[in-house]
């Protein structure tokens, strides 16, 4: 049986759907991109970045022009996109596949931001119960994160965060995440087994 939550959650991952059909293609094909179907895609998307990253050092704009060049960027989009897309890919009619990928897609957006804003609810649940904690857990953290930014070139930084964001998903997808976690869970273990012998 499902739970009122999990009905909840597909009405919504149904309305995001009805939002997002007319980037339904192009959200196929970024799908299949960050998730590294074929071996030249990680390589492309560096390459992709990596060009728009220096042709914004190369212009050096401000950040009010910067911002709304983005701005306008995504407006443009979201008006062209949903009349150019089904011309550029001629795929009126789905697979049944590619509706349940969309799906998929729309439902883990959904999940996304419901994790999301749980995390924002936790902060401010923190705030009332713990203001010592939170007050400290905050100053830290952006203590942390000022110096970061003070020490690294802020395009670059962007850059970085940027390039990491756009290669998890495949690095997620190939299992090379969990590789890595599993190692390192590995070599702690090791240590601290070390650690007990050494203490007997």
């Amino acid at each position: 049986s499902k739970t009122p939550e999990n009905n909840n959650n597909n009405k919504k991952t149904i309305g995001l759907e009805e939002q997002l059909q007319g980037w339904g293609e192009v959200m196929l094909m970024a799908d299949r991109v960050l998730r590294w179907e074929r071996a030249w895609f990680p390589p492309a998307i560096m390459g992709v970045v990596s060009l728009v990253f220096l042709i914004i050092y190369y212009l050096d704009p401000s950040v009010l022009s910067g911002v709304s060049c983005f701005v306008m960027f995504l407006c443009l989009a979201d008006y062209l996109v949903p009349i150019l897309a089904p011309r550029i890919f001629g795929s009126n009619k789905w697979t049944t596949e590619q509706q349940q990928r969309f799906h998929e897609i729309c439902s883990n957006l959904v999940k996304t931001r419901r994790r999301a804003v749980g995390w924002w609810k936790r902060l401010f649940t923190l705030k009332e119960e713990k203001p010592k904690m939170y007050f400290m857990t905050m100053i830290v953290s952006l203590a942390a994160v000022a110096w970061v930014g003070q020490q690294v070139h802020n395009l670059l930084l962007t850059y970085l965060i940027v390039t990491s964001l756009l290669l998890l998903p495949g690095l997620n997808q190939h299992g090379i995440i969990s590789k890595y976690i599993g190692m390192a869970k590995r070599e702690i273990n090791k240590l601290l087994k070390q650690k007990e012998k050494k203490n007997e």
